[in-house]
């Protein structure tokens, strides 16, 4: 059973690595995710952790305050 989940592991890895790597700040998410669904709920709770944190971390930390965000609004005028 831990080979499966060592395997499943690798594999989130070696699949999210380039993607990750062009991303930049995704990186620090994806990990934090991961860290925190290992804590919680294991080997697989890594990998759901470090997708979760890699899709969603940025508007996450938007959302939280912890990053600055740049929303795109259209601006009407007044005549």
């Amino acid at each position: 059973m831990k080979a499966i989940a060592g395997c499943i592991v690798v594999a989130a890895g070696l699949a999210l690595g380039p993607a990750a790597a062009n991303a930049g700040e995704r990186v620090t998410d994806a990990a934090l995710g991961g860290l925190a669904g290992a804590v919680v709920f294991g080997p697989v709770g890594l990998v759901a952790g470090g997708v979760i944190g890699y899709t969603a971390g940025p508007k996450i930390a938007c959302k939280i305050g912890a990053k600055r965000c740049y929303r795109h609004r259209a601006r009407y005028r007044r005549n």
